[in-house]
């Protein structure tokens, strides 16, 4: 089940009942933080980035019709390692996770969707590592494109040369050849 679907059964306003507008850069989460939120973008982009030393790498994007979250604290209910930032101006609606796991859990139907959701981002995951691991930066570039083509409509290529760790004149001969 995708996203939608799970937002078509709940009164919108139920599900994420406090929204938030972000300006480009600014930061929704930090890592160090207990974060017990999940959000819904209606518009804009995200990236989730780690530090390592003073580089950033970043692990995930989030976009139009997306749940984004910092799935290590939303869990474990430690502080995250992520930070979630906005890339352009954005709009998102924010659910701590009582009151979220409350409406999912109310029915059966409902936790089943949100398990499909956690179970496809699982796999979303597992694809990116062996990509990380075992490709090289073309086959990288072509599994993400093939993958996700509406990465390339919404994201400044910076970031995903970053995500696919290569430089941006690397990705830019990709793309090009």
């Amino acid at each position: 089940m995708s996203v939608p679907t799970l937002l078509q059964r709940f009164p919108f306003s139920d599900l994420f009942p406090k929204q938030v507008t972000l300006e480009r850069n600014e930061l929704l989460t930090r890592a160090g933080q207990t974060e017990d939120r999940i959000f819904f973008i209606e518009k804009g982009s995200l990236r989730i980035f780690i530090t390592d030393g003073e580089e950033e790498r970043i692990v995930r994007f989030g976009y139009r019709d997306n749940i984004i979250v910092a799935l290590d604290a939303f869990l474990s209910n430690k502080p995250t390692d992520f930070y979630i930032q906005a890339i352009k101006k954005s709009v998102v609606h924010i659910a701590s996770k009582q009151h979220f796991t409350d409406l999912i859990q109310a029915d059966p139907a409902y936790l089943r969707e949100w398990n499909l959701i956690l179970e496809d981002l699982v796999l979303q995951q597992i694809e990116r590592e062996k990509d990380l691991l075992v490709l090289s930066p073309r086959a990288r570039y072509e599994r993400v494109l093939l993958r996700s083509p509406q990465l390339f409509q919404e994201i400044p290529h910076k970031y995903i040369a970053n995500y696919l760790r290569m430089t941006p004149e690397t990705l830019s001969r990709l793309k090009k050849s």
